[in-house]
């Protein structure tokens, strides 16, 4: 019973706190000049963030590890989304199809993703942490930050929110296999996320 209320206590705890900022943030004069970005444009970035913590959480529960390792793992992440960014415009002015430029695309993808997971399965498994579930998670949240820095929001959400809810339902249930259910949910956020990438940012128009 404890097992199954302190997630959900972390759960409402995190979106008390979530919903206190936002409306001192609402409530607050705004500076001479600025505007306020709308709450609905918002929307799918807290949504992300509810997820993703949600996620880390889970991955945490029985592996402590596992978000400590995630977290110091956004330094390079970051950086990554940066030279992924100048890798597609060099990608666009080698290339003089469309076709050629996807290809191009899903390659630079491929290989950014690659470089920044290399590292976590020698770390998952030095300090003992289920490996198949780190990398998973880490590809998910990887590609969510890569669609939100150009500006696709909502399916990174949409997928990851999906993810942490039916990985918690499980949790909560009780249902077998419990161990698998989160490499379950964040593979198939992957596979979904690797192919909304794949079309979006396949796009000469997105790298303009």
């Amino acid at each position: 019973m404890l097992r199954a209320v302190l997630p959900l206590l972390s759960l409402f705890g995190a979106v008390a706190a979530a919903g206190w900022a936002l409306r001192a943030t609402r409530t607050a004069p705004a500076a001479p000049g600025a505007t306020r970005p709308g709450l609905w444009p918002s929307l799918p970035y807290g949504l992300f963030g509810l997820a993703a913590g949600s996620l880390v959480f889970l991955a945490g529960r029985d592996h402590p590890w596992a978000a400590i390792v995630l977290t110091l793992s956004m330094g390079p992440a970051e950086w990554l989304l940066y030279r992924y960014r100048g890798l597609s415009v060099a990608a666009l002015r080698s290339t003089r199809t469309p076709a050629g430029f996807r290809a191009r695309s899903a390659a630079v993808l491929a290989g950014c993703l690659l470089v920044y997971l290399a590292p976590l399965a020698p770390a998952a498994l030095l300090v003992d942490v289920e490996p198949v579930t780190l990398l998973l998670l880490a590809a998910a949240l990887w590609i969510s930050l890569l669609l939100q820095a150009f500006g696709t929001a909502w399916p990174p959400a949409a997928l990851c929110l999906t993810a942490a809810v039916c990985a918690g339902a499980v949790l909560l249930t009780g249902s077998p296999p419990g161990s698998a259910a989160l490499p379950l949910c964040c593979g198939g956020a992957v596979l979904c996320l690797v192919a909304v990438a794949l079309r979006q940012l396949g796009r000469p128009a997105a790298h303009g």
